[in-house]
């Protein structure tokens, strides 16, 4: 495997030196909501968040009661897009009553959004694999050449598998099956997430501003609904619904998910991650991930590309393993924090092997991007921290370092970091309060 002979002796004295420094490591906390949030973002008409807010890893895990049904998010950035799924359902719930959508559907009771809680039969449904995401952030040493490896089994019984089943429709005179369809037939994230979600749910998406794909159960199921009623398109054209603030990541992602058939966004994502030097097989890979939506695809196709520097390929690479929406959305905001930076401050190459973030900057400076809400200073933490800045110095030739994260950092874990000669860089806003601060300046009149 590469480097690990580097990697066990400079970790090994970058570990001893750093024990010098005789931090105690710190356990998990609870926090107040009232310490992380806005009051807005605590309570609001269809919406409350619980009081004690418990973050036993790198994000904080929030419950949230709506008049729609129970919530979780894990994660700040995610809390902040279940908030606006929330006021995306309430306009829904209010075309409902309209009078052009009565006289469509032909009774008043199909109320678009408080009906939809039966999608949610068990409240703990909203949760699954919470908790389960990030675990920890450090580099993958070793992934490829397991990958590698594997890759020969997979693919031939993969391919053996799609050779019988396409005989088997041949000789039935059964056409062709998309991509997505042949995906959503084995229940894989990406495939799933566009299942059910016609042209006119697309509109309806963007006419409350919500995303398509979303993994929200209750808010999928209205949009999935009301997309079989206004199938024609008729509906989508007589209301008027006031634009909300909102959209999932940027304004050109946002137009790619609503207006796109999933076949053709699909391509799209492909050409992009091609362009950054992604295989067949990863984008295969990616696309048959548990994770990955097609939302979240596409925001990490067009971040990555959009910076297009040597490692951005083999971050794809390492994204394509994920197997819960979490993980695949750290990924997503690590590239969209990427290519954010990469603006101001543009970035010469990636490190190669990593699942966190890390660029070097074209005066020598190694920066980790971590979209993360907690980071206390731990025994994983540190090893971590060892890890990615020995390989760093080596394969990027770094000769400084940052941390820069959305979230903040404990005392303790800070003070050690400056110890170590690292810069940190705290409270950056995430992708969703970037696109509402852009949405608010957007509807602020002009001076």
């Amino acid at each position: 495997m590469r480097h690990v002979p580097f990697r066990r002796a400079t970790v090994a004295v970058l570990s001893s030196a750093a024990l010098a420094f005789g931090a105690a490591y710190e356990g998990p906390r609870t926090f107040q909501a009232s310490e992380l949030l806005k009051p807005e973002q605590i309570k609001g008409p269809h919406f409350e968040v619980g009081p004690l807010v418990n973050t036993e890893g790198y994000l904080h895990l929030f419950s949230i009661t709506t008049d729609f049904g129970p919530l979780e998010a894990e994660g700040r950035s995610l809390l902040l897009m279940r908030l606006l799924e929330v006021d995306a359902l309430e306009r829904l719930d209010d075309v409902s009553k309209t009078e052009v959508f009565v006289k469509a559907v032909g009774t008043s009771m199909y109320n678009v959004g408080k009906n939809v809680v039966s999608a949610v039969q068990d409240p703990k449904a909203t949760a699954q694999g919470v908790g389960s995401g990030l675990k920890r952030f450090g580099t993958n040493l070793g992934r490829q050449a397991k990958r590698l490896g594997d890759q020969g089994v997979d693919a031939a019984t993969t391919d053996e598998q799609e050779k019988k089943a396409a005989e088997e429709r041949k000789a039935k005179g059964i056409p062709e099956p998309s991509a997505t369809d042949k995906a959503a037939a084995v229940g894989t994230g990406m495939a799933y997430s566009v299942f059910g979600v016609n042209s006119a749910s697309r509109r309806w998406a963007q006419k409350v501003g919500a995303d398509p794909y979303t993994t929200n159960p209750i808010l999928k199921k209205a949009l999935v609904d009301i997309g079989k009623i206004d199938a024609a398109g008729g509906l989508a054209t007589k209301i008027i619904v006031p634009m909300p603030f909102i959209v999932t990541g940027t304004a050109t992602v946002g137009d790619l998910v609503w207006s796109k058939d999933p076949e053709e966004l699909r391509k799209i994502n492909e050409r992009q991650l091609k362009d950054i030097g992604v295989t067949g097989d990863t984008i295969k890979r990616l696309y048959l991930s548990k994770g990955f939506t097609l939302t979240l695809h596409t925001r990490l196709a067009s971040n990555l590309r959009e910076v297009n520097v040597p490692g951005c390929g083999d971050y794809a690479v390492t994204a394509a393993q994920v197997d819960t929406e979490r993980e695949a959305l750290f990924f997503v905001e690590s590239a969209e924090m990427l290519a954010r930076f990469h603006k101001t401050t543009p970035v010469s190459i990636v490190l190669s092997d990593s699942r966190a973030l890390v660029a070097k900057t074209r005066q020598g400076q190694a920066v980790i991007l971590l979209p993360v809400d907690w980071v206390r200073w731990t025994a994983a933490f540190e090893q971590s921290l060892a890890e990615i800045e020995a390989r760093a110095r080596k394969e990027l030739g770094a000769t400084a370092f940052e941390m820069r994260l959305t979230g903040t950092m404990s005392e303790a874990a800070k003070a050690e970091m400056k110890a170590r000669g690292w810069t940190v860089v705290e409270r950056l806003p995430s992708t969703v309060e970037v696109a509402l601060e852009r949405a608010k300046a957007a509807k602020e009149p002009k001076r």
